[in-house]
């Protein structure tokens, strides 16, 4: 009888208790990034979220400055975010990794990079939000510069 009862009530809970539906959003951001001089720099992150964890996949690409000798990156990364279970503002750390070139006049280089950074998402009105983004990255193998900065703004729609 109470194998039965026990049964019943897990059943009766699995069919009221269900984990939070999945949200997803994607942001077109514009920015700079200040090392070794300030470029500017734009792409998309396109992510997904469940309640603390999420995961997003952002591209980016920052411009050369020939006369300043900063090299031209391009990035796409792979990561994986912590963030607050809040709506109207929501604070992230991320961390990931992925494939990054770096070009400079005729020199480029390709290879393997990751990055850590944090931001936070504000509600503006309805699935838009305005995302605030600091990111540090990390190349390997031979660029110019192995620590780059990145600062960013975009707007977020979620869906």
């Amino acid at each position: 009888m109470k194998r039965v009862v026990v049964t019943g009530v897990l059943s009766v809970l699995a069919c009221i208790v269900r984990p939070a539906p999945a949200a997803a959003d994607v942001t077109a951001f514009f920015g700079v990034s200040p090392s070794p001089s300030t470029r500017t720099t734009q792409g998309v992150a396109i992510g997904v979220g469940l309640i603390v964890v999420g995961f997003e996949f952002e591209y980016g690409k920052t411009k050369q400055d020939d006369l300043k000798g900063a090299p031209g990156l391009t990035t796409g990364m792979g990561n994986l975010m912590v963030m607050t279970p809040t709506q109207k503002v929501q604070l992230y750390a991320t961390t990931g990794g992925g494939m990054f070139h770096e070009i400079y006049r005729t020199r480029g280089t390709t290879n393997f990079g990751t990055n850590v950074g944090g931001g936070v998402k504000l509600g503006l009105a309805g699935p838009i939000r305005l995302r605030l983004d600091y990111r540090v990255f990390k190349l390997n193998g031979d660029p110019l510069f192995t620590k780059v900065q990145r600062f960013y703004g975009g707007l977020s729609l979620s869906f």
